[in-house]
């Protein structure tokens, strides 16, 4: 006779293999309205203008045979169209005059609403990019708390401030959940929050993903999310992204936000769709709406949002 723990065991083993994999997340799409497709992503670099004038390096790269298209939503972003040598190994790039840095990457920064001068926390900031392009967007004036949990982490996140000449920015190894404890309030919150990730730029996202993952990484968002609200000015912004597909990581997070905190949705002049207000049935905080999501193709998948003190 099969023993009762032995009967758990099996059912909580299907019952995780039903709830990951290709056809179970590709369900979900569908039922969020998109339909899934394979995609290859386009690789972007994003200029360091506080280092070098656009088209100065627009002529160098040309000349190194990196061919390169301005992208339409960025204002300094651009597709390596081809390339003869490798975005990453140039001189111009050890010299931090552009980073590599995909395209919906460098969304989330461009949303707050003015850089300079401000006392910024980026909440989760190795490896560096986003840091990099906050300190870039600031003209290296202000300040830069960047902190992130994992130390092995950090050192590419120095590494990454160095050369790119970042002289605004310090860094903390502190849990994004331990902010409060730093003393200070912010006017700008940058919360690029740890997530599943999407299939776009993981070949082996399906097979290694489950539900289960998505929401234990939906609660540690949240926990992000409540804290980043504690260090905010009253007249502060937080803007959330995760490269997630994922509602849980997403458009409920918010939701729960908008319920749970003293804070709003904003809205923002950004490409992507609507976010989602009606998942799997439960319909949200119309407002979510102003949020912004990107299927993949040509960027990897994505989600945006940014959050202000609610005004009564």
């Amino acid at each position: 006779m099969v023993s009762f723990f032995c009967k758990v065991f099996i059912f909580l083993f299907f019952f995780l293999v039903l709830m990951s994999g290709r056809e179970f997340f590709v369900s979900r799409y569908e039922q969020l309205g998109w339909k899934y497709r394979p995609v290859k992503l386009r690789q972007a670099i994003r200029f360091n203008c506080a280092n070098i004038k656009s088209q100065d390096l627009i002529s160098r790269l040309s000349c190194l045979g990196l061919n390169l298209e301005k992208i339409s939503f960025l204002p300094h972003g651009y597709w390596v169209c081809d390339s003869s040598v490798s975005a990453g190994a140039t001189a111009e790039y050890l010299l931090g005059l552009y980073s590599v840095q995909e395209a919906a990457a460098q969304i989330p920064v461009i949303l707050f609403t003015d850089l300079k001068g401000k006392t910024v926390l980026d909440a989760s900031a190795a490896p560096g990019g986003k840091t990099v392009q906050l300190a870039d967007s600031m003209d290296n004036t202000g300040s830069i708390v960047a902190i992130d949990i994992n130390k092995r982490r950090l050192t590419a996140l120095t590494n990454h401030l160095e050369r790119c000449h970042v002289k605004n920015a310090v860094v903390y190894q502190i849990d994004a959940r331990n902010s409060p404890k730093l003393g200070l309030k912010f006017d700008c919150v940058l919360v690029d929050a740890p997530c599943s990730g999407n299939f776009a730029s993981d070949p082996m996202w399906f097979q290694n993903r489950t539900l289960q993952d998505v929401e234990r990484n939906a609660r540690v968002q949240r926990e992000m999310l409540m804290k980043a609200a504690e260090c905010l000015t009253d007249d502060g912004e937080i803007v959330y992204s995760t490269c997630s597909l994922e509602p849980e990581e997403n458009e409920l997070n918010i939701d729960w936000a908008l319920h749970r905190l003293d804070l709003q949705v904003a809205e923002i002049n950004c490409t992507g769709t609507p976010g989602l207000t009606n998942i799997f049935g439960k319909q949200l905080d119309p407002s979510v709406a102003c949020c912004r999501r990107f299927w993949p193709d040509p960027t990897q998948g994505f989600f945006v949002c940014k959050l202000v003190r609610r005004h009564t």
